[in-house]
């Protein structure tokens, strides 16, 4: 299936000069959201993870399909706050600031073999973060898979782990 064509593009959003790439369409249509889901598991498959994590929140609409899919458990990496019970925290520096991420404790055993999906890398900021705040924990993270990559960013350099993605687009 042509997954691209179930992504509308919006222009100027949300500032001027920034084509925004929403998937809103694409999960809109079961059979392209199947695709996707199918296309990202095929990604990952040959890593054979013990864990599927997703960053909030479109990272969710694809990690919990892909854990059904290779038959392992999801882990949600949240804000801050989001959470219940006790979390480890990772802080990050932003361009104009700082932000945290967050995982459950107790949910990523030590040394299990954990593969990151989000719905797009751009700058790999936030993604980088995960990486390392499940390394923290002592995941082996065996990659990252994106739905889309925002070439020229420079994104999937900055991760320090293998990323695979479903499409490229111009940044």
């Amino acid at each position: 299936m042509d997954l691209d064509s179930h992504i509308r593009r919006i222009p100027d959003f949300p500032k001027p000069g920034i084509l925004f790439y929403d998937i809103s369409t694409l999960l809109h249509n079961a059979a392209a959201w199947a695709a996707a889901v199918e296309r990202m598991s095929g990604l990952v498959a040959d890593w054979k993870p013990d864990l599927v994590a997703g960053i909030e929140s479109r990272g969710f609409l694809f990690a919990a399909p892909v854990s059904i899919a290779l038959g392992t458990g999801m882990v949600m990496v949240r804000k801050v706050g989001k959470l219940p019970g006790t979390v480890v925290s990772h802080s990050y520096d932003l361009e104009y600031g700082s932000d945290t991420l967050q995982v459950s404790d107790g949910l990523v055993p030590r040394g299990a073999r954990v593969v990151l999906i989000d719905d797009l890398i751009a700058t790999g900021g936030t993604a980088r973060a995960t990486v390392q705040l499940l390394q923290k924990i002592g995941a082996a993270v065996a990659g990252a898979a994106f739905l889309i990559e925002l070439d020229g960013l420079g994104g999937a350099a900055r991760m320090g782990v293998e990323v695979r993605r479903a499409l490229t687009y111009p940044a």
